[in-house]
């Protein structure tokens, strides 16, 4: 009975597998077929522009000086044309019509004139998206203009429409994370994402996505499941077929005579014995258990954190784990990616992790000792989404705790908050069986997939401090392996932090960097956090280049190839940053400081990068979206292999003033929510322009002060920038002034 049932399962998850299958790569031909008609489209309107550009008339115009004709020559018998000019060589004009012109066509026109060629990309108007076209106009070898055009968009998608329709599908073309044209149902967007496919010299991608393919029993393919099913099958005949050998002996036997057959009675001896009638018994359900005892204080605003021993120990990560499953179960989620840090009670947390998802039935992808950003990464990699980093981050060595992401979204907030009611309240999933353990080692895969999107242009040597956490093997290797000469400085994992505690946030961390830095002659200093999620960066000069201002060159970097987007920043970072991200052509947006809660952000407004100042870099051009020390480390060295200048000169010429580093001070009563709540009500700060954002952000003319709650650690976070020192003891006077006022005996280092 068992091995029939298996039998028909195994069929009808082949039968829903090669279904999928034929989906799939129905959908795929879709795919590179709307690809096919969106190239063809590019390729003719560039002919177009080199054609009309090449016309006497439109020639004769230029060599006479007279652009407006030159431009009304240009695009007369140009279908669909909205807008045609002959820009001046230097770009006067567009800079001069700033902002309300746009970024978009000055980026096109600039990327002509650096790329001497027609360029193209889709430009926001106030008509809406128009595709943009920039071309050299030249008269000769001379440079007289840049042509530029702007066509209606259908120009360009009007050829999709005809590409055949897959149920249950999604297809759309995007630039950057801006959908141009879409079809299907958008929530397959997330798998989309990664079977996107880049339209070759174009800044166009061709998304598809399709629901997740069905499981396989065993996690066999379609082919496999049969070839096991017919062999079930088999064994159920050969025993059916041994089954019935008894009664046929027996029948065969027996006389085909009447007087020789058996009497009833000797029938009835074969028949088997009536079961025996069953007593009813009444049975009381039992006592409900008791509430579970956890301690709330762990479950924070972003992430679980505790001290080990104390609030934390391997059966609370079995609740945390079954609490996770369940939550799983609700969505439909199956597969989870674990992984941790180098912290010593890190297996320990690890293994009650796993025994809680596997109660809900979930099955664990165990990919051992890395830094959460390659757990982050493996949920993509390995396709499920979901995942969870146990790390203490750059909390000292007795803590640990867990990152979460679910359906491809960082848990924060009442996301936390319900975990904990789950499992106070006991409404936890019980699986009928426990799910599966698999150990996946993709760390080369992780360093591969850097190294095909990152190589330098020149050698540059860095020194590497991991400050012996978990990113000291692999970081090293992903730095040479995008082309870098690597000097390595506590890079041994080793959970007791040995050397100094593994937060580049802390300048203090740095000075033996620093020094090593100017010892070996190398280019640049590279800092990673307890889990490699965080960057910090020491020039040769023994300079600490702080987030915000890596975050300033980052944004420059990512706007000349997507200007518009939007930029987010924590409330931490200095006032400099949003005038420098508008100076180039982006929208900065401010916003409240914790991973889980820029990603949530991000994901909100369609943000190509954020960045806090605590180090966390969030790259979504290019790459995933989620905080990556190791990967912004390669970014970084990708931006100054390529500079003109040394490593030293570049970051010395971002806008600086005058900041102080973090300042951490402990909390009154260990509880820093409540007295900033309390601050927040009480102060008053003349002539300054209050923000609440995240805490009290105060700005004036010529600086800003913040004071914050740190939701890792029980301590007030605040910061202080200007444009010089004067405005910067002005405002930390002020500042202190309000606190005194609010607890006289607040021990202040300012």
């Amino acid at each position: 009975m068992v091995l029939g049932l298996l039998a028909l399962w195994l069929i009808w998850t082949s039968i829903a597998q090669i279904i999928d299958s034929n989906r799939r790569s129905d959908l795929q031909a879709a795919r590179d077929m709307a690809g096919q008609f969106v190239q063809q489209a590019l390729t003719q309107q560039s002919k177009r522009m080199k054609d009309g550009l090449a016309q006497p008339a439109v020639q004769a115009a230029l060599e006479a000086g007279d652009t407006a004709l030159a431009a009304k020559l240009l695009g007369a018998a140009w279908p669909q044309l909205q807008t045609s000019t002959i820009l001046p060589p230097d770009l006067s004009e567009a800079y001069a019509q700033l902002p309300k012109s746009g970024f978009g066509r000055l980026a096109v026109a600039e990327a002509a004139l650096f790329e001497n060629k027609t360029t193209h990309r889709v430009v926001r108007t106030a008509q809406g998206p128009q595709l943009a076209l920039a071309a050299p106009a030249r008269v000769g070898d001379r440079l007289v203009g840049v042509a530029y055009v702007e066509v209606a968009l259908t120009e360009l998608t009007s050829g999709l429409s005809t590409v055949a329709e897959v149920k249950d599908s999604y297809l759309a073309l995007r630039q950057g994370n801006v959908p141009l044209w879409e079809r299907g149902d958008k929530t397959f967007l997330e798998d989309a994402e990664r079977y996107g496919t880049t339209l070759p010299q174009s800044h166009l991608r061709m998304l598809m996505g399709a629901s997740k393919p069905p499981h396989g029993v065993f996690g066999l393919d379609a082919v496999p499941s049969l070839v096991l099913a017919f062999v079930c099958l088999g064994v159920v005949y050969v025993l059916w077929r041994l089954s019935r050998a008894p009664l046929t002996l027996q029948l065969r036997r027996a006389s085909p005579n009447a007087e020789t057959a058996p009497t009833l009675s000797e029938m009835a001896a074969l028949e088997p014995p009536p079961e025996a009638p069953k007593l009813a018994l009444e049975i009381k359900a039992p006592p409900p258990p008791p509430p579970v005892s956890i301690d709330a204080g762990i479950f924070r605003a972003y992430d679980i954190r505790g001290v080990v021993g104390q609030s934390l120990d391997p059966n609370v990560a079995s609740l945390i784990g079954h609490a996770i499953g369940s939550v799983m179960h609700d969505k439909g989620l199956q597969d989870i990616v674990v992984g941790r840090d180098g912290r010593l009670s890190g297996q320990a947390m690890v293994d009650g992790l796993i025994e809680g998802l596997r109660k809900a039935g979930r099955n664990v992808i165990d990919i051992g000792m890395v830094p959460t950003p390659v757990v982050y990464f493996g949920a993509y990699h390995l396709r499920t989404g979901t995942c969870v980093s146990v790390t203490g981050s750059h909390n000292p060595s007795d803590y640990n705790g867990f990152k979460i992401v679910i359906g491809g979204e960082t848990l924060s907030g009442d996301a936390i908050v319900d975990l904990y009611n789950r499992i106070v309240e006991r409404r936890l999933y019980a699986s009928a069986s426990y799910g599966t353990v698999t150990s996946r080692d993709i760390s080369g895969d992780y360093v591969y997939r850097i190294s095909t999107d990152v190589q330098l242009g020149q050698r540059l040597k860095v020194v590497v401090d991991a400050g012996n956490g978990v990113a000291g093997e692999i970081g090293p290797r992903v730095l040479e392996a995008i082309g870098a000469e690597v000097e390595e400085l506590y890079c041994e994992i080793d959970g007791n932090f040995p050397n100094h505690h593994p937060d580049p946030s802390e300048p203090h961390n740095l000075e033996d960097l620093i020094k090593m830095v100017q010892r070996r002659g190398a280019d640049l200093g590279i800092a990673f956090d307890g889990d490699g999620d965080r960057l910090g960066v020491v020039t040769r000069d023994g300079e600490n280049i702080y987030a915000d201002r890596l975050l300033m060159l980052f944004a420059a970097d990512v706007l000349e190839r997507n200007p518009g987007a939007v930029i987010v920043y924590d409330v931490k970072c200095t006032g400099r940053l949003p005038s420098h991200i508008l100076r180039n052509g982006g929208s900065p947006l401010m916003w409240k400081t914790g991973h889980s809660l820029i990603k949530a952000k991000m994901r909100e407004t369609g943000a190509e990068l954020a960045g806090e100042m605590s180090g966390h870099f969030f790259f979504a051009e290019r790459w995933y979206g989620f905080d990556d020390g190791i990967y912004a480390a390669a970014r970084l060295l990708e931006i100054l292999a390529s500079a003109y200048d040394s490593p030293d000169e570049v970051l010395r010429a971002l806008p600086k003033g005058v900041s102080t580093p973090e300042i951490k001070v402990p909390a009154p009563n260990g509880d820093p929510h409540a007295f900033v709540e309390r601050f927040r009500e009480m102060a008053h700060f003349e002539g300054g322009r209050l923000s609440t954002i995240d805490g009290l952000r105060v700005d004036w003319p010529d600086g800003w002060g913040l004071i914050r709650a740190s939701n890792t650690t029980p301590v007030l976070v605040m910061r202080f920038d200007a444009d010089d020192q004067a405005a910067l003891s002005r405002i930390e006077g002020a500042f202190r002034t309000q606190l005194l006022a609010l607890k006289p005996d607040l021990l202040l280092p300012f």
